[in-house]
């Protein structure tokens, strides 16, 4: 994992019991540690992404395949087209994603990183050190029409 690019407010204290290391949160701390999975941080860093507008979609090819039909049976996966690193104090994040046809691609990128970067280290406590956007497909207006079901006929 790179090193973290942005200021880090560390805190090094000699008082009995503070904090050793973080900001925002206490993931190590002198009476234990909080572990966090890598599919928590790729649920939430999944939501955050899709919550920006011009994400049409997460995910590409097949794990779109797999995601449509989880959503029929009920269960949709959030995390889907999220991969993560974690590590005690930091993460890394990679998203593909569907776009809008019409939307900057490169402003979205901008929106999708402030979401999940914000999301990750507000709920997390973790220092996201990158988030990678992969766009592997735009949504045309057109293709709407095609990707309905088809009507049942009545006989």
């Amino acid at each position: 994992m790179s090193a973290p690019t942005s200021e880090r407010t560390d805190q090094k204290t000699t008082t009995p019991g503070a904090v050793k290391t973080r900001k925002g949160g206490e993931l190590v701390s002198d009476h234990g540690r909080t572990a966090i999975a890598d599919t928590v941080v790729a649920k939430i860093a999944g939501m955050a992404a899709s919550e920006v507008q011009g994400v049409y979609a997460m995910g590409a090819g097949v794990a779109r395949a797999f995601g449509a039909v989880r959503e029929r049976v009920g269960r949709p996966n959030v995390a889907q087209g999220v991969a993560v690193e974690v590590g005690e104090r930091e993460a890394a994040v990679d998203v593909d994603v569907i776009v809008e046809y019409g939307v900057s691609i490169p402003d979205l990128g901008d929106g999708i990183r402030r979401n999940v970067i914000g999301a990750v280290e507000k709920m997390c406590g973790l220092d996201v050190t990158e988030v990678n956007i992969n766009v592997g497909d735009v949504h045309l207006p057109e293709e709407e029409s095609s990707e309905e079901p088809a009507e049942p006929r009545v006989r």
